[in-house]
């Protein structure tokens, strides 16, 4: 024990122990809650679609044309349908989905879920803003399906058809995202490199048999 403390030296290195200090999950979890780290993907996702339902709604105040009123709201479609898919979904959720083709032409869906740190990810703010986007207007476009089908309004059918598709893809796409995209990537993954090694043993098969045919 010591004269002066009349403790032993082991307490006192315990009593001066080292004590952690995380001020990094502080920092992350005020970027987290912050409002709006990207403004104008944030914008963009709503801009669109919310535009084509607009246009929808009061074409007949803007143009007397139909098809001046069809072409616009089509275009506002295919943006929304594009920004939403390439854009908005991998900045503000970490999300992404696509479609390719491998060498023997099949068609193959690739649902992808970013694992990011937690200071690259989306705020809540802007996760809340895509995700009731993304709900939404699927469900208001359904209701412009109804609406024209019992007031016989079937030239606008075509086209209330069209957004339900475009945004009904992006819609599953993102929820296979949000579901199991790691799962779909290593399949995928699995898939291409098994295929890849099956048709490198058969070239090497083949190329085999024609040397062995040639020195005969």
């Amino acid at each position: 024990p010591s004269p002066l403390t009349g403790s032993s030296p082991q307490a006192l290195v315990d009593d001066t122990e080292d004590v952690s200090l995380d001020f990094g999950n502080e920092e992350e979890l005020a970027l987290r809650k912050a409002k709006i780290r990207h403004p104008l993907a944030t914008f963009f996702h709503l801009f669109f679609r919310v535009s084509a339902i607009i246009t929808y709604l009061f074409c007949d105040w803007f143009s007397n044309s139909f098809v001046a009123c069809f072409v616009t709201i089509l275009l506002l479609l295919s943006f929304d349908f594009w920004s939403v898919k390439n854009v908005t979904g991998r900045l503000l959720v970490g999300l992404r989905w696509w479609n390719q083709i491998d060498e023997d032409g099949k068609s193959h869906w690739v649902f992808e879920a970013k694992k990011v740190p937690t200071i690259a990810a989306s705020t809540e703010a802007e996760a809340r803003i895509f995700w009731l986007g993304l709900i939404i207007c699927p469900v208001i476009w359904t209701v412009f399906f109804f609406s024209s089908l019992f007031s016989l309004k079937l030239k606008w059918l075509a086209l209330v058809i069209t957004g339900i598709s475009l945004q009904t893809a992006n819609l599953y796409g993102y929820i296979h995202c949000k579901l199991g995209g790691s799962k779909g990537i290593s399949r995928v993954a699995s898939r291409f490199l098994v295929t890849d090694v099956h048709k490198r043993q058969t070239r090497a098969s083949e190329e085999h048999t024609e040397d062995g045919k040639t020195g005969t």
